[in-house]
């Protein structure tokens, strides 16, 4: 028997999602339970979006929570690289080849004829896909144009009718009609892949054995089927997790819950509280105990337990977890440690520290300056925000249109949040400082605090939103009704 590889393959293009670390826990537990390795692979072919600062946020995050793999980018391995943005010519080599083999074909649509393509689709009831126009091009007409320089894409060949079936460890057999899959785009106009090239050439040829991902991905299942076949490889097994849920069971998303693992890591959780609650999520050993070790779930891993109902992410039951895990197993001298490391972190307190100083007389006085920032929520009330310019109800508009704009934001840093609240603020016909006082008190507690945009980059996007949204709480939420027709003020802003 061949031995056992398995992989994740994170995009750098944010905070590290929990979603993220609990996929990856899964693929080391198995890995390690039947004596393989586990792959870490950074998949950055999307070079707008990624930047090398995620991608160490990824690792960290991952590394913080003990996962360590015995292969990956900063470690090296037999198979590399290990970054997609590295293999580039690879991917193209083997679209190419596709395309020889006639299982894939050039198409040369543009961006409009595209949007035109499905809008029609949609107007006659139709599923939006690829309607096939490139196949009918002949092949000099196809030369002509690869010749003139005209952009192109690389998309795979569909079987018209019939069925797929996709064999899946926790699922059985799942049947798929192939008139539901669409042409996928392989190579992509930049000379990039997609994702499912990508990760289909480099599962090869990185020798994965089985494919743990998360079931958003059962769909795409036939596409990666059919290259398997039309490259002529063996295919590796495929598993489909449940996804992680919100307690109202819809799927977890950072509007209502903080999903990236540097929040609960800046929050305050043990690293082993969170990996163990994370192995609940669907699993659960023999014996049915909830507390438990990592090395006791590789021991104990069995795949077959995981149970397809969608695991609820409870921050509550994790905060109960966790302080079960402090009293049990850190003894006063650990404690300490613990704690130390988390509220005296070098790299934490020099972001901090020149905020405070000029505010400050005596070390005493620190705790009242930056005492926020070592907060996981704060004590915020509706009376908070008494004395403040705005009333009442665009008080509430402005919380929580800013809490809008800010989920939205893809770059977190002092400069951009600042743009778009003083954006924000202005297209709402607001006096920029009015507007930013009650973002103090959100993120701060009061309105005489340290820069609001310094503290927001500082404390970071999960901490500053869910701080954002309990003011938006404290203030009042809008109703349904209310929360649908200022949405609609927000999109036309």
């Amino acid at each position: 028997m061949s031995e056992i590889r398995t992989r994740i393959a994170p995009s750098p293009t944010g905070d590290p999602h929990v979603g993220t670390a609990y996929i990856a826990l899964f693929n080391m537990a198995f890995a390690r339970k039947m004596g393989g390795k586990f792959i870490l692979r950074i998949e950055d072919t999307d070079q707008t979006r990624s930047t090398p600062e995620s991608e160490k946020m990824i690792l960290d995050a991952l590394r913080w929570l003990g996962l360590d793999w015995a292969e990956g980018p900063d470690v090296g391995g037999e198979y590399g690289p290990y970054r997609q943005s590295e293999r580039g010519d690879i991917y193209t080599e083997y679209a190419k080849e596709l395309v020889q083999k006639g299982h894939a074909f050039y198409a040369f649509e543009t961006a409009e004829e595209l949007d035109q393509m499905r809008n029609e689709q949609r107007e006659n009831g139709l599923q939006p896909k690829y309607d096939g126009r490139a196949l009918n091009l002949s092949d000099a007409e196809v030369q002509a144009k690869l010749d003139a320089g005209v952009p192109y894409v690389i998309r795979m060949k569909i079987p018209e009718e019939g069925i797929c079936r996709v064999q899946d460890m926790l699922r059985g057999e799942i049947e798929i009609d192939w008139a539901q899959v669409d042409m996928q785009v392989l190579l992509k106009a930049d000379g990039m892949p997609t994702y499912h090239l990508a990760n289909v050439v480099d599962d090869h040829l990185m020798k994965i054995t089985h494919v743990i991902r998360g079931e958003e991905w059962i769909n795409s299942a036939p596409k990666h089927i059919l290259l398997y076949q039309y490259f002529g490889w063996d295919m590796p097994t495929l598993c489909h997790m449940p996804l992680l849920r919100n307690p109202d069971k819809s799927k977890l998303s950072k509007r209502k819950n903080p999903t990236s693992i540097l929040y609960y890591q800046r929050m305050g959780y043990l690293a082993e509280a969170v990996v163990n609650y994370l192995g609940r999520m669907g699993w659960s050993m023999p014996d049915e105990r909830e507390k438990f070790s990592l090395d006791d779930m590789i021991e104990h891993f069995d795949i077959q337990r995981v149970s397809l109902g969608g695991p609820v992410f409870d921050v509550e039951k994790l905060s109960w977890l966790n302080g079960l895990w402090i009293r049990e197993d850190l003894n006063p001298q650990a404690f300490a440690q613990k704690f130390q490391e988390w509220a005296l972190n070098p790299e934490y307190l020099m972001q901090i520290l020149p905020l405070i100083t000029p505010r400050i007389e005596k070390f005493s006085d620190v705790a009242d300056v930056a005492g926020f920032f070592l907060k996981g929520h704060l004590d915020i009330h509706a009376s908070s925000f008494d004395g403040l310019k705005l009333e009442d109800e665009t008080l509430r508009k402005a919380l929580q249109f800013a809490t809008w704009k800010l989920e939205s934001l893809s770059k977190w840093e002092k400069d951009e949040i600042f743009n778009a609240m003083k954006s924000l603020a202005q297209t709402m016909e607001i006096k920029p400082k009015d507007f930013f006082a009650p973002l103090f008190v959100a993120i701060a507690g009061t309105t005489s605090s340290v820069s609001v945009f310094d503290s927001m980059a500082i404390l970071g996007p999960d901490i500053s939103r869910a701080r954002l949204r309990a003011a938006v709480n404290a203030v009042g939420s809008p109703s349904k009704k209310e929360g649908k027709r200022w949405e609609k003020e927000f999109q036309a802003l």
